[in-house]
């Protein structure tokens, strides 16, 4: 299965078509092995470029083929497009990795606006806090270079919401971004903690994930998760400020391990004062905003409907509700009448 010496025009994924011959450089972001009803191994492959998704099957030279590459490595395929069961997949016909020059900006996906504007737009949060212990302990965040410059790219998911190149700090701007607009329709709440609380919320995904071609979970990240490990990088923080007080200390941890909201979701504690539970439905509205509208963007089903989503057990409408044909019917007749009417209005 050797690639033949042409230089073909590279395809993003999000303009492939059926009955498209593709040729490109694509990131194997899944890869599993299978066999056929009659016992013929083949190759069950995700390929990926910035564009989006695809999934691909190699049905010839699979068991060959297969040791020369894994997950996370970039290969150059050969192959057609064709349609089952209503989604646009890849048949390869020719593969091998890639020892190319890959600019990264072709396979990996980023967030829309550049980090530098969504940094800036932080920071211009961050300074309107008027609690001088918050204040205090941000400012320790924001001046480690190590921190931000690992916050700035890392991802906020693995798969559903905000899983690309500065996804963590999108994702982080827009949860602070919406505790602004939540702390001032309820005066009730303390402002500065809730902002605080929506900076430090997710800060344990740096630890949490690794981010190389792919993103998955790092060691401590299986072991402990996010939650707990942003706790641990918030007790460091607190360790160089001596006189934070102790009360201040404990809701902001309680805000950290419980925004999760459910024991089920993940967390180890359940909100338990209203900037928890506050913080709780922001950030899941942020994941849930993301990741829905990037499934359906990406969504290869043909009409208004996209593809059974299986973390939500549904279908989702993705354009206009198309009339039926009862309706296309009637809807003739209700014309007919109306123009009768207005023809008849007229003539007296």
């Amino acid at each position: 299965m050797q690639l033949k010496p042409t230089t073909g025009t590279h395809i993003w994924i999000k303009d492939i078509t059926e009955q498209d011959k593709v040729r490109g450089c694509y990131l194997v972001k899944a890869k599993n092995a299978g066999t056929t009803r009659k016992g013929d191994p083949f190759l069950s492959l995700v390929l990926a470029d910035r564009s989006g998704e695809i999934e691909a099957k190699v049905w010839e030279g699979a068991d060959e083929l297969s040791p020369l590459f894994h997950e996370g490595d970039i290969v150059e395929v050969e192959g057609y497009a064709n349609s089952y069961r209503e989604r646009v997949q890849i048949t390869v016909s020719a593969l091998e990795v890639s020892n190319k020059d890959i600019e990264p900006g072709i396979l990996l996906e980023s967030a829309p606006a550049p980090i530098s504007e969504m940094m800036k737009s932080l920071r211009e949060i961050m300074k309107d806090l008027t609690n001088v212990n918050l204040k205090a302990l941000i400012d320790r965040f924001l001046s480690d270079r190590k921190f931000i410059s690992q916050f700035e790219n890392a991802p906020a998911a693995k798969s559903f919401h905000h899983s690309y190149v500065g996804g963590l700090l999108e994702h982080t701007l827009s949860v602070c971004q919406m505790a602004v607009q939540v702390a001032e329709h309820y005066p009730q709440l303390d402002r500065d903690l809730l902002i605080t609380a929506a900076f430090l919320h997710d800060i344990g995904k740096i630890k949490e994930f690794k981010f190389d071609n792919t993103i998955n979970y790092s060691d401590e990240g299986r072991l402990l998760g996010h939650l707990v490990l942003g706790a641990g990088m918030l007790d460091d923080k607190l360790s160089e400020l001596k006189s934070f007080p102790q009360d201040l200390a404990v809701r902001l941890k309680h805000l950290i391990l419980s925004h999760h909201g459910q024991y089920e979701f993940g967390s180890p504690k359940r909100p338990k004062f209203l900037e928890a539970f506050a913080l709780y439905f922001i950030d899941d509205l942020d994941a849930k905003m993301n990741g829905l509208s990037r499934f359906m963007e990406k969504d290869r089903k043909d009409g208004a409907w996209t593809d059974y989503n299986r973390m939500f057990e549904r279908f989702f409408l993705k354009g206009q509700i198309l009339p039926s044909e009862e309706d296309s019917d009637n809807r003739d007749v209700t014309d007919e009448r109306q123009a009768t009417l207005f023809t008849q209005n007229n003539d007296s």
